[in-house]
């Protein structure tokens, strides 16, 4: 193993750069010549690279975004594109390629790898924490953070007035942000796809919860967090039917791309540290086809498809104790 590509594909997530940094660092370790392809896939294709000396990752473990920048590749999937890439790759080289992005880029990944003989890491990097085989994703950890800084702002603002804030989060086919910051700020309610798979609930059950809080606590805030999508018209048109059916002001809140940016937090710059070095050490032994995660403080080698083909859960007991809030109200006497 003598020279080592990497890009990051999809949507960025906080602590990528860590990861670029690692792979860097332990690739001069080991002798090996790193090359950062810019703009994802869009780099093979154009043969858009350089290599990477250690003084170009110095002071970005700290830093959000990517250096190497991300974008998506609608060419890269035509066999054209895989051929093309594998023609590149050959051209400059290049032994092993680490891919940093969510289930996409790893569909990315496999697809190369029928075109390509060269070997293919993967490392999870997506804020949605939706990808399968690992505890968690980097960028997820900032995610949260970033999310639950907001509400607690919010929280503040909703005490003030008396208001109900919904609270519309990242995660259009995975609640992990939504339910993590949901137990952290102490919403009354989260609404997130894995719990209303087939349609979203009706309004006059969510109406019903509302004014019950009223009814026993007096006037008072009411958080609800929202998973993006979750229902037609968003945070903006619930806030509006609420307002109407229960005659409280409802404000949304759209977080939005603020979730994927900021400085990553210390654990998701430990995990991008962790995964990047083994990813290279990996590469190095001949593996290929994997994905690079970790499950219970272990690194693990997950098999690529393994990565995608089964849904992965949410954390059933934080679902237990915030259905216990909401069930708390509904189930309460008012005094």
């Amino acid at each position: 193993m003598k020279r080592i590509a990497l890009l990051t594909s999809g949507g960025d997530a906080p602590g990528m750069n860590a990861a670029i940094r690692a792979i860097v660092l332990a690739c001069h370790y080991e002798g090996i010549v790193p090359l950062g392809y810019r703009h994802g896939f869009n780099g093979l294709l154009e043969q858009e690279y350089r290599v990477l000396e250690t003084e170009d990752v110095y002071n970005i473990i700290q830093r959000g975004g990517t250096i190497l920048k991300s974008a998506r590749c609608q060419a890269f999937t035509t066999e054209q594109g895989a051929r093309t890439a594998a023609r590149n790759l050959d051209e400059a080289n290049v032994d092993g390629l680490i891919i940093i992005g969510g289930d996409g880029s790893f569909h990315g990944a496999e697809h190369l790898s029928k075109y390509w003989q060269g070997k293919i890491v993967g490392l999870p990097g997506t804020i949605d924490n939706d990808i399968n085989g690992t505890d968690a994703t980097i960028g997820y950890y900032t995610a949260i953070d970033t999310a639950l800084e907001s509400i607690d702002k919010v929280r503040d603002t909703a005490d003030a007035f008396e208001r109900i804030f919904l609270i519309e989060v990242m995660g259009r086919h995975a609640g992990f942000i939504g339910l993590s910051a949901a137990v952290c700020s102490g919403a009354e309610q989260v609404l997130l796809p894995e719990l209303y798979a087939d349609a979203p609930p009706e309004l006059e059950i969510l109406a019903e919860h509302i004014k019950r809080a009223q009814r026993i606590r007096g006037k008072c805030s009411y958080i609800m967090v929202m998973s993006e999508n979750l229902w037609p018209g968003g945070a903006t048109d619930l806030a509006k039917q609420l307002q109407s059916s229960t005659g409280i002001e409802c404000r949304p809140v759209i977080l939005g791309h603020v979730q994927r940016g900021g400085s990553p937090v210390s654990l998701d710059r430990m995990l991008a540290s962790k995964l990047g070095a083994y990813a290279v050490e990996a590469l190095c032994e001949g593996k290929t086809g994997i994905m690079i995660g970790e499950r219970n403080h272990q690194l693990v080698e997950v098999p690529f498809q393994q990565s995608w083909n089964k849904t992965k859960a949410l954390d059933p007991y934080l679902v237990k104790i915030q259905r216990q809030i909401f069930d708390l109200v509904s189930n309460e006497k008012p005094h």
